[in-house]
């Protein structure tokens, strides 16, 4: 089985995306990559249209058949950094639920799991996995663009994972 997924990570300054195709025997590469930069002088509102105007546009060149958002993490110490992330994050599901495609969420320690094997693996780790299980000879940049990409790599990981369980009759626990 073929997929195309879409990992976008988050952001009201800068959203990172990342389109791969990913085939049956595990191999994937990149279909397209980039970052989404609403105008930060701009009121929320305008800034929270750009956002859902331009991955609209994503959504309609890359044409994937899942969209993996990273899910929401803050620190306690800063509750207005979560609520703002969570208007980005409603504006990124909208824009995908408004073209018919699925929304799957991932949490940043699951991505690390699925790619480097710790949940607890820092950056250039999971920057390294990335490459490697994409081919690539530099590392995508800005980090944004990493992380999109490591988000729907791990989501095939977790989905292949799932699907060889399954045959054998167990289920996986997130």
């Amino acid at each position: 089985m073929t997929l195309r997924i879409l990992g976008v990570d988050p952001g009201l300054r800068i959203t990172g995306y990342g389109a791969i195709h990913c085939s049956g025997d595990g191999d994937a590469h990149v279909i397209e990559a980039g970052i989404i930069t609403p105008d930060v002088a701009a009121p929320l509102e305008r800034r929270l249209g750009q956002l859902h105007a331009e991955l609209c546009a994503v959504l309609e060149a890359s044409k994937p058949d899942v969209v993996v958002i990273e899910e929401l993490w803050s620190g306690y110490k800063n509750p207005t950094t979560a609520v703002l992330m969570g208007h980005a994050r409603g504006v990124l599901c909208l824009a995908a639920h408004a073209q018919g495609l699925p929304v799957r969420h991932l949490v940043h320690s699951l991505v690390k799991r699925a790619l480097v094997g710790s949940g607890s693996a820092g950056k250039d780790q999971v920057k390294r996995m990335v490459m490697q299980q994409l081919g690539l000879s530099t590392a995508p940049e800005p980090d944004d663009v990493s992380d999109a990409l490591a988000l729907a790599l791990a989501f095939a990981n977790i989905e292949r994972t799932e699907a060889r369980l399954g045959k054998l009759g167990i289920a996986l626990s997130r």
